[in-house]
């Protein structure tokens, strides 16, 4: 129904209302009122009952914190900089840019999960967020090296037409140092400085990368200061970040280039030249595979979005300890209905901490397996 057949509608209602009983003027009326909510371009209704954009940017900064601060352990670096990134933009009647944040550090430290907290946070309450978060897994999405010019020009296609739907979508993407090496490039137009391309603004539009790459250098620094008695809570904020931006920017996976290859090219040592001078498409076609290791130079290898300085954040996540993994117990003994048993907590989280493997103080799978061994002890 269109707005003009709509505002006809609603000059005819006191006319027809007298005419009818007391019970079919209510239904009539109360008809009437719920058929505007739901044509109603932001009405609260239709945001309830159906999809709605979350344009007017209500998001309650005090719940964000504390849903942050209560259920992200041992992240502080990260709670600080995701609030300070959010507010920033979130704040702003019209960002010069989208907010482009990326996460880094080991399995597990809670990177996948801040980010569903935002996307909880982002939009109406009790409204489905399917339409404006856009999650893309490497693995699942992307999963053929040989087929990154299709990729390039679908993702771009996806993000202009959801963008243009709604100003404010989340963008997800996880596994980033698995992502054929220049894919992530192809939005680069979309993260720049433009007041609009092509008729569409970004500028509200979140984008947060997830990366493994960098989660080794910040173990370094975390247990360098837990060797010199130095606070965790003591690490530079700044010193992270641009150790992670050098980092990425110059990661190559390493762990894919020593695996053993069929026919001619046994040779490790060749293979690794391979990957250094990037011939990618060589190695491919050498192995006859569609989608090999020497695809996997790490999704931000010599990118554009680094060069062009388009990240505003690199978020570090710290290696878990035996404190942080216990809450991580604790929080999903309540999850699944059981009450807080101190000695499984205990043994679980104990059973966790493994690395170094001469000291061991933090976990080398954060809580990412708690869920499971919570099930087995119980």
């Amino acid at each position: 129904m269109k707005p003009l057949s709509l505002g006809v509608f609603f000059l005819l209602v006191p006319t027809l209302v007298p005419a009818l009983d007391p019970l079919s003027a209510s239904l009539l009326m109360g008809g009437a009122a719920v058929t505007w909510q739901l044509f109603s371009p932001h009405s609260w209704l239709k945001c309830r009952l159906l999809e709605c954009c979350n344009v007017k940017d209500t998001l309650n900064f005090s719940v964000v914190k504390m849903d942050l601060e209560r259920k992200v352990f041992g992240q502080h670096l990260a709670v600080q900089l995701v609030l300070r990134a959010l507010n920033a933009n979130i704040h702003s009647k019209r960002p010069k840019k989208p907010l482009v944040m990326s996460f880094h550090g080991w399995t597990g430290t809670g990177k996948t999960f801040l980010s569903s907290i935002i996307a909880e946070n982002l939009y109406q309450p009790g409204a489905p967020r399917r339409r404006f978060v856009h999650h893309f897994n490497t693995v699942l999405h992307f999963p053929h090296a040989s087929h990154v010019h299709l990729y390039k020009e679908q993702l771009q296609n996806w993000i202009r037409g959801n963008v243009s739907a709604c100003p404010r979508s989340l963008f997800i993407f996880s596994e980033m140092d698995q992502m054929p090496h220049g894919l992530i490039d192809s939005i680069t137009p979309f993260l720049g400085y433009h007041e609009e391309i092509d008729g569409v603004y970004y500028g509200k539009a979140i984008f947060i990368f997830l990366n493994n790459a960098g989660g080794d250098k910040i173990t370094e620094i975390a247990l360098d200061y837990w060797r010199r008695s130095k606070r965790r809570e003591d690490i530079p904020v700044k010193e992270l970040q641009d150790l992670l931006s050098k980092e990425i920017f110059s990661n190559t996976n390493s762990e894919y280039l020593w695996l053993q290859v069929p026919g001619p090219l046994m040779s490790g040592v060749f293979c690794r030249l391979l990957q250094e001078v990037g011939s990618n498409a060589l190695a491919s076609a050498a192995l006859g595979w569609e989608s090999s290791p020497f695809s996997l130079l790490g999704g931000f290898f010599q990118s554009q979005l680094i060069q062009k300085n388009l990240i505003d954040y690199f978020i570090p996540f710290l290696p878990l300890e035996y404190k942080h993994v216990k809450e991580c117990v604790r929080e999903e003994l309540r999850a699944q209905g059981h009450p807080e048993d101190e000695g499984i907590i205990t043994e679980i989280a104990s059973s966790m901490i493994d690395y170094p493997s001469e000291e061991d103080i933090y976990s080398s799978k954060g809580c990412k397996t708690v869920a499971s061994r919570v099930i087995l002890s119980i």
